[in-house]
C-alpha cells in the first residue's frame, strides 16, 4: 500500500513538470539464428504481476491527467457530440425476413439492436447488451439470425477481446434462450436451418498465449454447450480455415500453417452426420473464393491481380470460366451475389461505382457514386428490382438511396424513420482528391487528401497524415466528426494507400509483404517527404498516426526518419516483431510479417521492428501510444515496451505518453458513445495540442 502511493505522488508532480518516467531494467537476451537481442524490458510482458500494473497506472495517470487538459482547452468533444446530432444515418440491413438495426438508447451504455419487419415501421428492440451482463462494458459485435428468423445468435465480447460469447433469443416470444457457448473466438457463426450453429472455439488456457482456434463445433439449439459435436478440428496440423453454410451444405476452407495451400471441403448438414468430401486439395493457387451458388463456385483468380470473377463446378475443377473479366486498374473490391445479379463494386482511383451483370456475365447498368462517395448495398427489393444503397464519405454523411436496376433511375430514400436533414457543410466545402506521388524506388502511391476548398497551401499547415499497408486490406473513406473539426480548423488530412495494402490489387499486398514488408514503411515515409515537398505543411506541422498494422507502420517510420514528424500515435501497434510468434494471433501472420524460424525472414522482420530500432541518442517526437489492457490480438505490452525504451534514454527531451484503456480490446474503448466521444476528442486534441505549439 505505502508503495503504491508513492506511485501516485511521483504522478502528480510528473505531471506538472513532464519529467521522464525511469523504469528498471531487468537484463535478458532472445538468441535466434545466431542473433542476440538484448532486451531490457520484456519483464512488462508478465501482465499478471503487480509491479508490471503498478507501473500501467502511473503511466495512465500521467496520461489521462494530459489528455483531459488538452480535451478542456479544446472544443473538439463538443463539436463531436454536434456534428454527430446533425449527421444522418445510414439504411438498416436486411438479413432474412428483418431489417436491422442497433441505436444507442443511453450513452453511457451498449449500443441496442432493434429489428423492423418493414423498411418503414418502428423499430423494436432484440437485444439489449447491457440488460443481459449489466455490465456497461459490454459489446455486441454481431447477430445472425435462423433461416427462417424462428432465432437469433448474437455475439458478446465481455471485455472488448477477440474472444467472446454466444448468446440466443427466440424470435416469437422475445426471450433469452438459456444456451451459453464460451472460448468463440475469430469465428463467424452459421445456421443449419432453424436447429443449431456451427463455431469456432479456442482452447487457450492463458490469456495472452499463442493462439489455439482450431476446432469447428455445431451446437444444436437447447442443448449444453458440452453435448456440441466437434466437427472439424486441424489441432494436430495448426492450420486455420473458415467455413459457411449454403444450401444445406457446410463449406470449410482450410489454410495450411504456412500459408501456402489450400483445401476445400463440404459435408451436408441436414442429417448432422458431416462426412467432409475434400473437393479441391492442396491448392496451391490462392484463390480468392466468392460464393458458392448451385454448386457452382466462384472465385478471383491471381492471374487477374484487379480482381475477375471466374467459375468451375465443384465436382470438376478442371473446366473453369471467365465470366467477368478484370478491368486494369479498376479495384474489384466487392462482389454481392443476388438471385439474378452479380453486383461489382470498383474503385478507380477513389472513384466508386458499380456494375451490375447476370449470370452469364452479360453487362446490364452501371451507377457511379455521387460526389466521389464510397458506399454499401444495404438489401435489395425483388418486387421492385430496387437496390437501397447507403452513400458516405470522409467529410458527408449517409445519403441513402434506392436505384432501379430495370430502368436506371436512382432517387435519394427516405421515410418516418429515416428523414431529411441539412448536410453539415456544402458538398464543395471540402476538397477531397486521390493523386499519387513517387516511392523512392519510382512506384506511383495513391493519396487521399482533404482539406477545406481555397486553402492557402504554405507549407505551415496542422497535418495528419495516416495508413494501414497490411494483409491486402483496401482502405475506404470513414466519416469521422472529430476530423470534420479538425479540417474546419485549418488543418490537411491524408491517407497513403502504401504497398502491403490492396488497393491497387493483389500484386500490391505481394510488394509489401513478408521480405517486401519494408516498402510499406518506405512508402509511408516518402508520403511524408511529398506532403512536405509540395507545401501541405513542414515537419513541425506533420503527425501521423495507424493503428494495428498501421501501428507498425508509423511506428517505424519514426524510428527510421524521426526528423520529418512533431508527433507519432500509434493504436495498438505491432511494434516488437521479434515475439512474432510467441503471443496471441502472430502465429496466423508469417505469410504478412515473414517467419521467424527462418533466418533471412527473421532478420528482415529485425530490421524495421519499432522497438529494436530505437536509437539511444536521438529525441524521437512526441508520442501518445494507445494499447487496451484486454487486446489479445496484439498484446498490450508490445507498447509498454515501446513506451518504457523511449523514455528510458537520456537523448529523450520530447514528452512520451502511454494510454492503455480498461476493460477494452483491439478496438479500443467503444462500449458506450460517451467513451467513443472521449477516446475521439483525446486523440484531435492531443495532435493539435503539439501541431499548433
Amino acid at each position: 500500500m505505502t508503495r503504491f502511493l508513492f506511485l501516485l505522488l511521483f504522478v502528480t508532480s510528473t505531471v506538472f513538470s513532464q519529467q521522464k518516467i525511469e523504469t528498471k531494467k531487468v537484463s535478458s537476451t532472445l538468441s535466434k539464428h545466431e542473433i542476440t537481442i538484448q532486451d531490457d524490458y520484456a519483464w512488462l510482458e508478465n501482465t499478471s504481476d503487480k509491479e508490471v500494473a503498478d507501473w500501467v497506472t502511473l503511466q495512465n495517470n500521467i496520461s489521462e491527467e494530459k489528455l483531459s487538459e488538452l480535451v478542456r482547452n479544446y472544443n473538439f468533444s463538443f463539436k463531436i457530440k454536434d456534428y454527430d446530432y446533425l449527421s444522418t444515418n445510414g439504411l438498416p440491413s436486411k438479413k432474412g425476413k428483418y431489417f436491422y438495426n442497433t441505436y444507442r438508447i443511453d450513452k453511457n451504455k451498449p449500443s441496442v439492436l432493434y429489428y423492423r419487419e418493414s423498411l418503414n415501421d418502428l423499430g423494436k428492440p432484440l437485444v439489449d447488451p447491457f440488460d443481459v451482463y449489466k455490465d456497461a462494458n459490454v459489446v455486441l459485435s454481431g447477430y445472425f439470425p435462423s433461416k427462417n428468423a424462428k432465432y437469433l445468435a448474437f455475439k458478446i465480447s465481455p471485455n472488448g477481446s477477440d474472444r467472446q460469447e454466444i448468446k440466443f433469443k427466440d424470435f416469437t416470444n422475445k426471450k433469452y434462450l438459456d444456451d451459453v457457448l464460451t472460448d468463440i473466438k475469430f469465428s463467424n457463426v452459421a445456421w443449419n436451418g432453424d436447429r443449431g450453429i456451427f463455431y469456432k472455439k479456442n482452447s487457450n488456457k492463458e490469456f495472452f498465449a499463442k493462439d489455439s482456434t482450431y476446432q469447428l463445433y455445431y451446437h444444436k439449439i437447447g442443448d449444453i454447450q458440452s453435448k456440441d459435436q466437434l466437427v472439424f478440428d486441424t489441432s494436430n496440423t495448426k492450420s486455420n480455415f473458415s467455413f459457411f453454410t449454403k444450401q444445406n451444405k457446410l463449406f470449410v476452407v482450410e489454410t495450411s500453417e504456412d500459408e501456402t495451400t489450400k483445401n476445400y471441403y463440404y459435408t451436408t448438414i441436414e442429417n448432422e452426420l458431416f462426412q467432409f468430401k475434400n473437393f479441391i486439395k492442396d491448392d496451391k493457387s490462392n484463390l480468392e473464393l466468392l460464393n458458392i451458388i448451385n454448386d457452382k463456385f466462384y472465385f478471383s483468380d491471381e492471374k487477374y491481380p484487379w480482381g475477375n470473377i471466374s467459375y468451375f463446378d465443384i465436382n470438376n475443377r478442371t473446366e473453369s470460366t471467365v465470366l467477368i473479366p478484370q478491368i486494369y486498374s479498376h479495384l474489384l473490391i466487392d462482389a454481392t451475389f443476388l438471385e439474378n445479379y452479380i453486383i461489382c463494386k470498383y474503385d478507380n482511383m477513389g472513384k466508386y461505382y458499380m456494375s451490375i451483370y447476370d449470370y452469364t456475365g452479360k453487362f446490364i447498368r452501371k451507377f457511379e457514386a455521387p460526389h466521389n462517395m464510397d458506399f454499401q448495398i444495404r438489401f435489395y427489393d425483388e418486387k421492385t428490382n430496387e437496390l437501397f444503397v447507403t452513400f458516405y464519405s470522409y467529410t458527408i454523411s449517409s445519403l441513402n438511396y434506392k436505384l432501379n436496376i430495370t430502368t436506371g433511375a436512382n432517387d435519394i430514400y427516405f421515410n418516418d424513420f429515416i428523414q431529411p436533414k441539412p448536410t453539415l457543410f456544402p458538398f464543395n466545402y471540402f476538397e477531397t482528391k486521390t493523386i499519387t506521388y513517387k516511392s523512392r524506388d519510382n512506384k506511383d502511391i495513391p493519396i487521399v487528401i482533404i482539406h477545406k476548398k481555397g486553402i492557402e497551401l504554405n507549407g505551415n499547415n496542422p497535418t495528419l497524415l495516416r495508413a494501414y499497408g497490411g494483409f491486402g486490406s483496401v482502405s475506404s473513406p470513414n466519416y469521422d466528426t472529430g476530423l470534420l473539426h479538425f479540417l474546419e480548423k485549418g488543418g490537411v488530412y491524408a491517407f497513403a494507400k502504401v504497398r502491403g495494402g490492396g488497393e491497387k490489387g493483389k500484386n500490391w499486398h505481394k510488394e509489401g509483404k513478408g521480405l517486401k514488408k519494408i516498402n510499406s514503411i518506405n512508402d509511408f515515409v516518402d508520403a511524408a517527404e511529398f506532403l512536405i515537398r509540395e507545401k501541405y505543411t513542414n515537419p513541425n506541422k506533420l503527425a501521423i498516426n495507424g493503428g494495428s498494422h498501421g501501428g507498425l507502420v508509423v511506428g517505424a517510420a519514426m524510428t527510421q526518419r524521426p526528423d520529418l514528424f512533431k508527433v507519432v500515435v500509434s493504436e495498438m501497434g505491432r511494434l516488437d516483431m521479434a515475439t512474432l510468434d510467441k503471443y496471441t494471433s502472430g502465429i496466423h501472420h508469417f505469410d504478412e510479417y515473414g517467419n521467424p524460424n527462418n533466418k533471412e525472414e527473421f532478420q528482415s522482420m529485425i530490421s524495421y521492428s519499432p522497438y529494436h530500432t530505437i536509437k539511444e541518442d536521438v529525441n524521437y517526437p512526441t508520442c501518445l501510444i494507445i494499447t487496451s489492457e484486454n487486446d489479445d490480438r496484439v498484446p498490450p505490452f508490445q507498447s509498454y515496451k515501446f513506451v518504457a525504451r523511449l523514455q528510458n534514454r537520456t537523448a529523450q527531451k520530447n514528452p512520451i505518453y502511454l494510454k492503455v484503456n480498461k476493460t477494452a480490446g483491439h478496438s479500443g474503448n467503444i462500449s458506450s458513445y460517451e467513451k467513443r466521444v472521449k477516446q475521439q476528442s483525446e486523440f484531435y486534441s492531443f495532435i493539435w495540442e503539439y501541431l499548433n505549439n
